[in-house]
């Protein structure tokens, strides 16, 4: 058992990482402190923790997971315990277009965060990964924690690469670290360029709805909150230096995926479900699109306790719901507006000077 009192963050303004650090301010009491260390790229939002700016166990820092100097003066200053990493490039179409990014982020800043670790062997490192790094299934089976790694996108490769020194760093210098791998995140606060809010986004808009290929592409889905307590339940209970896969048991092609968004859409906004399924364009595929991911998590339910919460449909009708209701946080993620709420709620605080880039 681990009890984390000062923790350090990173990426806590993306997408799962602001989960976590809702999840943790919201409902761990034990958590003195949450330093949020995050770039403030463009899917990266101080919006998604909007309402715990002024909390005086949050701690916001706009800065470089690869500055080394800096990570060490927060682990200083905030008597840092745990280390959560979520800081990575993400998208793969971004991933395929340019890929050095994805290899300075989620490799090098890996090794850099590391680094500082391995300078303070009493900190408890947690790594946060995707299924991806297994590569592609066949019609039948599942990942588990020992199936070969085989990244198939640039974006794979890189955290397959990161995972991998973890590990090494575990085992040559004997740092306290857990990892896990996770099946495909939804939920509330999504970057809109990823599957699930862009598909709700351009309904709402009468935008073509694009399909890659055939349609026909499994993954499995699992809400982001759901992950958020499974890697808490990871850092205070996981045994060192082990894996865990954290999946949703929620299997569905993209077809099925994109129907189900369709049905919830129209039955929320009362608008017809053939209008809206007349919006979908089959589109070429993405170059080397895997065909099928699926998690085998019967260890985290076995070892840790932990089970899903949210099963995929009232997940999914939850997420439209969302969605629906929260048009300004859309707007000011596509308008880039977040910068001037940076400026105004985090000017005199620990932010550095840096400007994030334009969304």
């Amino acid at each position: 058992m681990r009890a984390p009192k000062n923790m350090l963050v990173t990426g806590g303004c993306g997408f799962i990482g602001s989960a976590f650090v809702r999840f943790l301010l919201r409902a761990q009491g034990s958590v003195a402190r949450v330093v949020n260390l995050d770039l403030l790229t463009y899917a990266a939002n101080p919006d998604n923790v909007a309402e715990y700016a002024t909390d005086p166990r949050y701690v916001l820092v706009q800065g470089d997971i690869g500055d080394q100097a800096l990570v060490a003066r927060l682990c200083e200053e905030h008597a840092i315990d745990t280390i959560v990493h979520f800081a990575a490039e993400s998208h793969v179409d971004r991933s395929i277009l340019g890929p050095l990014v994805f290899v300075e982020t989620n490799v090098v800043g890996t090794v850099k965060l590391l680094e500082v670790v391995r300078a303070r062997p009493g900190l408890h490192f947690h790594h946060v990964s995707t299924d991806e790094v297994y590569g592609s299934l066949g019609p039948e089976g599942l990942f588990t924690e020992t199936t070969r790694y085989q990244p198939n996108s640039p974006y794979a490769a890189s955290k397959a690469a990161s995972d991998h020194l973890v590990r090494a760093y575990a085992h040559t210098y004997g740092l306290s670290v857990t990892l896990s791998n996770c099946s495909n995140n939804y939920g509330p606060y999504q970057f809109p360029e990823k599957l699930v809010p862009l598909m709700i986004l351009n309904m709402l808009e009468q935008k073509p709805l694009p399909v890659y290929g055939d349609g026909l592409n499994v993954r499995d889905w699992l809400h982001v909150d759901d992950h958020a307590e499974a890697i808490w339940a990871i850092v205070t209970r996981g045994a060192r230096g082990e894996t865990y896969n954290v999946g949703g048991r929620s299997e569905r092609t993209n077809l099925d995926l994109l129907r189900m968004l369709i049905d919830e859409v129209a039955r929320q906004t009362g608008t017809s479900a053939d209008g809206l399924g007349a919006l979908m364009r089959f589109v070429a595929d993405r170059p080397g699109h895997d065909r099928r991911y699926a998690i085998d998590c019967d260890r985290i339910e076995r070892e840790l306790g932990f089970t899903p919460r949210h099963d995929l449909a009232g997940g999914i009708a939850a997420t439209v719901r969302w969605y629906l209701e929260n048009g300004g946080w859309i707007e000011r993620v596509r308008s880039g507006a977040y910068r001037q709420w940076i400026e105004a709620n985090y000017g005199d605080r620990d932010a550095r000077a840096a400007t994030p880039t334009p969304g």
